[in-house]
């Protein structure tokens, strides 16, 4: 790997872990908060807000500075709002600190995005971009299950205080390996949100935010879900993350190899009418615990293998627009996120059992797949 890079997979591996460690630690921070599980789940929806909102807020405000400056005071954020995670002690402030948290998340990536194309070398764009997203694969692989593992086992702070030396990390790794480049912005701000007054691009980030929402629906609640259905014990869950980051890390492939094979936009249709099969399959089988551990790997493996596609979808048709079009796919895969969170918990908040999430989820799927067959439809000589 480029050195210059590390900095930008220490950040992506901080950000990963973040926002999908609470997910592991559900019930320990419900119990420690005094709230339910479907109230902890808010706490997932807050801070896929602050991504959101963060994305292209920051983004539009510091492209005009150099790279380098944006990413630190991001990640000096970053620290400061993941260490009040660790140190807050009710509900409705965690729900404020977890919404500051998502704050600087997309905009990192959507700076990142382009700093990883400005050092590749010429023709190495897209592995300099596959470089930088190596540390979100190896925060849902190794570093999230480790962090669930130490949060069960001591307190869910030290998930956060965990999160936070990450964060430290990357600030010196961007002190001393990141070059100094001057700033990214090529055309106007206006110019850059010109596309974004287009159907087509809100189309694109409908079939992100709603079709993603499925499997957040599934993956928000995976501990109560393989606790209370699946009966596995507590102390197992830091391996089945583990497992469903080893899906994603095979995910990522795939969803790679199939965007190069054909259409981006038919691989996500594919990979969308996957996800419906795979979270109707935990729906009735989640109750068997080797079909569990089966549909864990499936689903994990599926959700990191739909963002490739719609990745490429959304930076060829934002022409001259990338910085903000990576901003706002980041915002529309935390939309996902905060849909599922929020959807998934309905069921779980009428008393019915923790496989109705994935139930949920699978409408969503449905929902993400028909508007990525009305968007082939509509622009199947382009994409």
């Amino acid at each position: 790997m480029d050195k210059r890079i590390i900095p930008l997979a220490l950040g992506a591996l901080g950000i990963g872990t973040t926002e999908f460690v609470i997910m592991g630690l559900l019930p320990d921070v419900a119990a420690s908060l005094h709230i339910s599980i479907p109230q902890a789940g808010h706490l997932i929806s807050a801070y896929a807000l602050g991504v959101v909102v963060g994305a292209p807020v920051l983004i539009a405000y510091a492209a005009k500075f150099p790279p380098k400056k944006i990413l630190a005071f991001l990640m000096m954020a970053f620290i400061l709002f993941n260490a009040l995670s660790a140190l807050v002690s009710d509900y409705y402030t965690m729900l404020v600190v977890r919404f500051l948290s998502g704050l600087p998340h997309g905009a990192f990536f959507g700076v990142g995005t382009v700093v990883a194309t400005r050092l590749a070398k010429p023709g190495k764009q897209a592995q300099s971009i596959a470089m930088m997203f190596t540390g979100l694969t190896l925060a849902n692989l190794a570093m999230v299950p480790f962090v669930t593992w130490l949060g069960h086992q001591l307190s869910w702070r030290y998930a956060f205080g965990v999160v936070a030396v990450l964060g430290v990390l990357t600030l010196i790794g961007l002190k001393f390996l990141l070059p100094y480049m001057d700033s990214l912005r090529t055309t106007t701000l206006k110019d850059e949100l010109e596309f974004f007054r287009s159907a087509k691009a809100w189309h694109i980030i409908a079939i992100t935010g709603i079709g993603f929402g499925g499997l957040f629906a599934w993956f928000s609640y995976i501990t109560p879900l393989m606790t209370h259905v699946s009966l596995f014990r507590t102390d197992s869950i830091a391996y089945i993350m583990v497992l469903a980051g080893a899906g994603m890390v095979v995910g990522n492939f795939l969803g790679g190899i199939m965007a190069d094979r054909m259409r981006p936009a038919l691989a996500a249709a594919i990979l969308l009418g996957a996800m419906i099969l795979a979270l109707i399959l935990v729906f009735f089988f989640s109750g068997y615990q080797s079909v569990s551990l089966v549909l864990t790997f499936v689903c994990g493996a599926l959700s990191m293998a739909v963002g490739t596609p719609v990745n490429i979808i959304m930076l060829r048709s934002a022409k001259n627009s990338e910085m903000m079009a990576s901003a706002f796919m980041q915002a529309a895969f935390n939309v996902g996120n905060s849909l599922g969170a929020l959807f998934g918990g309905l069921p779980l908040e009428l008393g019915l059992s923790y496989n109705y999430p994935s139930l949920v989820g699978a409408g969503l799927a449905g929902i993400g797949l028909l508007l990525c067959l009305s968007f082939i439809r509509k622009y199947k000589p382009v994409i």
